[in-house]
């Protein structure tokens, strides 16, 4: 397991458990490595609305341009907007910084190759290899070899028109909310509906650098859910830190999760006959729900472990086209390697115009199991999961449960946490089986806190 990366980049609280140092040393390493088969090494930089965002912007600006790379600079943008003009644009590598979802306080540089994916595994071995290691194995650039920093304001404005170009009709007549969680959603998004028409009502896009997705976006959809009824919209969309992912909110004030939105948008795709080999790559975490509406179109589907990263290798690796998770992160194939919120936004008015149905029908057939996750703080994961008895309480949870639900237990990626989950047909089905595990967890003594 990396030390400093993890699904979604190096993560930590800003100063703390990511510094200025980290970034120098990431962005050094990396205008070094891409300059080895280049003439002249470019990489773009992104970055969200945190305040330490522009701290970390110019450190990395500095390490690259100190290994003899350029950088260019974007500013306040968002995550698939980074992805799409490293690929569009003939960047070596692109770089966002943020920390996504996460507190204002926290913050993440997230690395990607030319292709605008997430970096391979040995690439981030070699990163974190320089990190700990010696920083002068790496030379300085010295004279005219040293690189220079570029506004790249433009690459932006490229995406708002690539995001723009996608719309296959007009959005007149549509009256649409956008909660843009004081985040990188708050430069771009208005400007995309607004161009196609639509009258629309924006709400949390006044971001201070401390802001960031406190009590707002996907995270916190329940203020756009009452926006919504009160301001008698035809649809919203709630975004995240980085714009990554999207949550919609139909007109009744229900929201919209990924997983929903992989239903709709896999029922459209397959009836237009463009949902490539019939299948969407869901994760671990999709509701049983969703599988079994599935079922009932005869769409097939992937499970991935928990993370876009995994969704989007599956995809790349068997020609599919359309996947995502529960939590928002939508990848469209044929557009981004990456989950876009407000693609996803667009691919979504797309469905409704054209169905000329409201989003509530539209996700009708989708029965969402009701669902409980329970952490649990714990001595050591990996001897709790392996544990006989713990593995007998989560298969006879497994027994009983049959074709009406189930039962995963995992250990959190970065905390001592075991989460136990259940999806079942009531509530109390839900409860009854999680506390089976947790007690058993707790009667064989790994439980950190009682």
């Amino acid at each position: 397991m990396a030390k400093y990366f993890g699904t979604d980049g190096f993560r930590g609280e800003a100063n703390k458990t990511l510094t200025v140092d980290h970034a120098f040393k990431v962005g050094r390493f990396l205008g070094w490595y891409y300059s080895q088969n280049t003439e002249k090494c470019k990489i773009v930089i992104g970055k969200d609305t945190r305040r330490s965002s522009y701290m970390f912007e110019y450190a990395l600006a500095a390490g690259i341009t100190a290994s003899g790379a350029d950088a260019y600079l974007l500013h306040v943008t968002t995550t698939p907007s980074v992805a799409f003009v490293t690929k569009t644009d003939g960047f070596d590598c692109g770089i966002m910084i943020s920390a996504s979802h996460n507190p204002y306080y926290d913050n993440g540089i997230k690395v990607m190759n030319g292709k605008g994916e997430k970096l391979d595994d040995e690439t981030i071995a070699r990163i974190e290899e320089y990190i700990d290691g010696d920083p002068d194995s790496i030379p300085l650039a010295a004279g005219a070899d040293i690189g220079r920093t570029v506004d790249y304001s433009a690459g932006r404005n490229r995406y708002i028109g690539f995001l723009i170009s996608l719309a296959t009709r007009s959005f007149k007549n549509m009256k649409v909310a956008l909660d843009c969680s004081n985040g990188s959603a708050s430069a771009i998004a208005k400007s995309v509906f607004e161009a196609l028409g639509a009258e629309t009502h924006v709400i949390n896009n006044t971001p201070d650098g401390t802001n960031i997705n406190n009590g707002c976006g996907s995270t916190h959809p329940e203020g756009l859910c009452r926006f919504v009824v009160e301001e008698g919209c035809d649809i919203g969309f709630a975004y995240d830190g980085d714009a990554d992912r999207c949550f919609a909110v139909d007109e009744n004030g229900r929201l919209i999760n990924g997983d929903l939105i992989l239903y709709i948008c896999g029922k459209y795709l397959k009836n237009k006959g463009q949902l490539e080999k019939n299948t969407v790559v869901t994760t671990i975490m999709s509701n049983i729900g969703l599988y079994k509406a599935f079922d009932k179109e005869g769409i097939l589907y992937e499970k991935t472990a928990v993370g876009d990263k995994y969704v989007y290798e599956n995809m790349a690796q068997n020609g599919y086209k359309l996947g995502g998770e529960e939590s928002g992160h939508i990848i469209f194939g044929k557009y981004a390697s990456t989950g876009d919120g407000i693609l996803t936004s667009l691919m979504i008015m797309e469905v409704v115009l054209e169905a000329k149905m409201s989003l509530s029908k539209l996700a009708e057939p989708v029965t969402v199991f009701p669902q409980l996750l329970r952490n649990i703080r714990v001595t050591d994961k990996n001897e709790t999961m392996n544990d006989a008895d713990v593995q007998e309480a989560v298969k006879k949870a497994e027994t009983e449960l049959g074709d009406n639900g189930r039962i995963l237990v995992r250990g959190s990626g970065t905390e001592p946490v075991v989460r136990v989950m259940v999806e079942a047909q009531t509530d109390k089905l839900c409860e009854d089986y999680v506390i089976s595990v947790l007690e058993v967890i707790k009667r064989k003594g790994y439980a950190l806190e009682r």
